[in-house]
């Protein structure tokens, strides 16, 4: 009775979130810029380079809940090695995104490039532009799944033929993304970057039984970010964002606060703390603590939406590591760029 309440379960919440609810999406959506916007490629005010990894495993109580997982690596290429007024360089990144749900084990692999142009436009504002291209292969276990045809009027018989594929069935596409995003900031304690970015450009065919009419739709993304810092030990740094594909749509926004507890520039140490929500589904509560290059990161969604009452409120946990810092020069001397830095 637990696996079929978990299923009615899943089915309601997919039919209310409809295709969406099965991309890939991370609440730490600020740890995985490359799933966010293409032109984030290498966009970083502090640093050149970035190694990154994010995890989040959704409604645990499910009998067989969605984990998904995410890998990526993005870098600085060329740009001025000096303190002047007009700093473009050009950002390339790698990424690996892998999603898995159900007792069918519906699954998604994604390899993605990245590859982005920033130009400092003048001494307080910046234009980064992204495009980003994936290969895509989706696969479902039919083994594991039970149909109505197997229902022999007391139970569901495994042994009965479902009418349907049998075993593992794959299906691949590749897809195209594109996005912009325009920074501002006009003094050393201030950065405020807006983006947008459209997925699906090419509109891929998806589906298990060759129906090439099923495309998938393109999914447009919004987003905001600032840090303020507002003195020596405090910044403050809120975001948001917002996603709408094929009708369905997720809006969260809140704040980070990162507190500075040691040290400086590449060698300081924060606490970070911060709360957001998920418009009408979740309160997404934020910890982490960054030392140096390092810095790790926890959330967990506390369900809020009508599912709270069959999933006990539990929503989601999830996870990012993430790894940045300068280049240096031949010299031994940190690389600099005109871009405001924090800590």
């Amino acid at each position: 009775m637990r696996k079929e309440l978990g299923l009615i379960i899943a089915l309601f919440t997919l039919s209310v979130a409809g295709v969406y609810a099965q991309s890939i999406h991370f609440s730490q959506y600020y740890n995985a810029p490359l799933l966010l916007n293409p032109a984030n490629t290498a966009l970083m005010p502090d640093n050149d380079f970035r190694v990154g990894l994010n995890y989040r495993n959704q409604w645990s109580v499910v009998p067989v809940p969605y984990n998904t997982f995410s890998g990526y690596a993005d870098f600085k290429v060329g740009g001025n090695r000096s303190n002047e007024n007009h700093n473009n360089w050009l950002g390339i990144g790698l990424a690996f995104f892998s999603d898995k749900a159900g007792d069918g084990n519906l699954a998604l692999s994604e390899f993605q490039g990245d590859m982005a142009y920033h130009l400092q436009l003048s001494q307080f504002t910046m234009l980064s532009v992204g495009l980003s291209a994936a290969t895509v292969q989706r696969s479902v276990n039919y083994d594991n799944l039970i149909f109505d045809t197997q229902w022999d009027g007391e139970t569901f018989n495994r042994n009965i033929g479902n009418g349907e594929k049998v075993g593992i069935i794959k299906t691949n596409y590749y897809t195209i993304g594109g996005g912009a995003n325009f920074a501002w900031f006009p003094n050393e304690d201030l950065y405020v970057k807006l983006g947008g970015s459209l997925e699906n450009i090419n509109q891929p065919a998806e589906s298990f039984y060759n129906n090439t009419n099923n495309k998938i739709g393109y999914r447009e993304i919004a987003n905001l970010d600032m840090l303020y810092r507002t003195g020596p030990v405090l910044i403050v740094n809120p975001s948001a964002y917002y996603t709408t594909q094929n009708g369905a749509a997720e809006l969260v926004f809140g704040s980070l606060f990162r507190t500075m507890l040691s040290g400086k520039n590449q060698a300081a140490s924060q606490l970070i703390l911060g709360l957001f929500t998920r418009m009408g589904d979740a309160v997404i509560g934020v910890a982490g603590y960054q030392i140096g290059a390092v810095q790790f990161m926890a959330n967990y969604d506390f369900t809020i939406s009508a599912l709270a009452p069959y999933n006990a409120s539990y929503g989601a946990l999830e996870f990012s590591l993430v790894y940045s810092r300068q280049y240096l020069r031949n010299d031994g001397i940190k690389r600099t760029y005109s871009c405001p830095r924090f800590f």
